[in-house]
């Protein structure tokens, strides 16, 4: 199953409602640490995968990109991406990533932000992104941490109160479905370790050059909840180079 919860009227209106929706990249916790590892964009091809508002999209266009190619299975996001991050070079496309038939060597880069844990199968995108990119070419991108979808529910435990116990880990090695609850609704996710991300991408002729898992930055430790975003990670960022 593609999961498209974000053509939902109400599941899109809690979305278009988040920081990272609002403010776009400087309202993403994890961006300063994302945009360290970026390559540079300057007159290359970007494919961006779950392309979302069309963000990032917008940045490497700005950053010199000489085509980029937005791609989200959600009819809604794309319109907003339109909207709100247009330009010349860039072109947006309603698709589900796992279904995408590119030529060998079509990009430079490909990108991907918080858009993996919906995709099933792993390790024959990660293929089909080897073939797309050329010789050389980079692979970034960001997904929920394997601790935080581990468990499931994506939430903490709670004592009688309500203060926060500790975050629950379980079931690690069984990789698969899980749902989650994400903006107060139902979310199908995919669970998948570490060594799973990794080994996909070094088995499809890929070299690695960052692996970071990023901390809430400094100035955003005043907004509710951030200090508990310390207690274990939440996303992972990884960068790759096409052997």
């Amino acid at each position: 199953m593609k999961e498209n919860r974000y053509d939902n009227e109400e599941f899109f209106r809690k979305y278009s409602e988040m920081n990272r929706s609002v403010l776009g990249l400087k309202g993403a916790g994890e961006w300063k640490a994302l945009e360290k590892i970026l390559p540079d964009f300057s007159g290359k091809t970007v494919l961006d995968l779950g392309c979302g508002y069309g963000w990032h999209c917008r940045y490497a266009a700005e950053h010199g990109a000489s085509r980029v190619l937005g791609i989200d299975i959600s009819r809604r996001m794309l319109e907003t991406a339109k909207e709100k991050n247009s330009a010349g070079q860039i072109e947006y496309c309603q698709a589900a990533m796992e279904d995408l038939s590119f030529p060998d060597g079509s990009f430079d880069i490909v990108f991907s932000s918080l858009a993996f844990h919906y995709v099933k199968d792993f390790e024959p995108l990660a293929a089909s992104i080897s073939r797309w990119l050329t010789p050389g070419g980079s692979f970034v991108f960001s997904v929920e941490h394997p601790v935080f979808t581990a468990y499931g529910s994506q939430d903490w435990y709670y004592d009688e109160n309500g203060n926060i116990l500790h975050f629950p880990v379980d079931r690690y090695y069984y990789e698969g479905e899980r749902q989650a609850i994400f903006l107060g609704e139902r979310v199908t996710k995919y669970h998948r370790t570490l060594t799973t991300y990794l080994s996909a991408l070094l088995d499809n002729g890929f070299e690695l050059r960052r692996v970071v898992e990023p901390q809430p930055p400094e100035e955003m430790m005043d907004i509710p909840g951030m200090q508990d975003e310390m207690r274990r990670p939440m996303m992972l960022l990884v960068g790759a180079v096409k052997r």
